[in-house]
């Protein structure tokens, strides 16, 4: 609906488990019309960093993720990215990454998140943020963020759509990254009261969304109702 309207859709998601074609591939399977190009998601952001300040990462990130990363030079690592790595957050290997950074001149963390928390068909998970404060806590740094809330994933995916951030609307569950993170870029932003989201959100002692719906559906109902 959103795309027959004739109004540009971004997707903007804080997804490093999976590589954005993998993610686009189980969109499409579920019976939605995506494209790559209408994903902006952490794992490319971070390599265009990487790249541009030559730095070689030691990964700590889900197995599914690292082909995002294969271009990439990984000798004599210089820095630690951090995603959501699920099993993968051993002691060992979070021990691991403690140990580079704390060994590091002036350690480099890149984190592609700061969620708390998500929420799977079994319940809520700790995300990649938890892991990220402890990090930054053992080694007295302070983490990179390239995925949601930080200003610049926004401003890639408005540079992707080709529009300002008034004229741009966020529709998320996440009270912090999904709003919070749009509404700092001078975006509007809605939450869902799906997903994530939990009643105490509305109490929020600093983020106040410009409404809540019940659902995605009521989202669109609303925003093509402003056309």
């Amino acid at each position: 609906r959103i795309k027959a309207s004739g109004l540009k859709l971004q997707l903007c998601t804080n997804e490093t488990q999976a590589t954005r074609e993998n993610f686009v591939r189980k969109l499409q399977a579920l019976g939605f019309d995506v494209s790559v190009a209408e994903v902006t998601a952490p794992a490319p952001a971070a390599c265009r960093l990487l790249r541009e300040r030559g730095l070689r990462p030691h990964l700590l990130v889900h197995d599914d993720l690292v082909p995002e990363f294969a271009e990439i030079d990984k000798t004599n690592p210089n820095c630690v990215v951090l995603g959501d790595a699920a099993e993968n957050f051993t002691y060992a290997n979070l021990n691991e990454a403690f140990r580079l950074l704390i060994g590091m001149e002036k350690p480099v963390l890149i984190s592609l998140g700061k969620g708390r928390y998500y929420k799977e068909t079994d319940g809520l998970k700790l995300d990649v943020g938890a892991y990220m404060k402890a990090l930054e806590y053992a080694c007295d740094v302070q983490a990179e963020v390239v995925g949601k809330p930080a200003k610049g994933f926004f401003e890639s995916a408005l540079a992707e759509l080709g529009v300002p951030p008034e004229q741009a609307i966020m529709i998320g569950d996440d009270i912090v990254s999904d709003v919070g993170g749009a509404q700092q870029c001078g975006m509007r932003a809605l939450q869902v009261r799906t997903g994530k989201y939990r009643p105490s959100d509305e109490n929020h002692p600093e983020v106040r969304p410009d409404a809540y719906v019940n659902n995605l559906a009521e989202a669109v109902d609303i925003i093509l109702q402003q056309l």
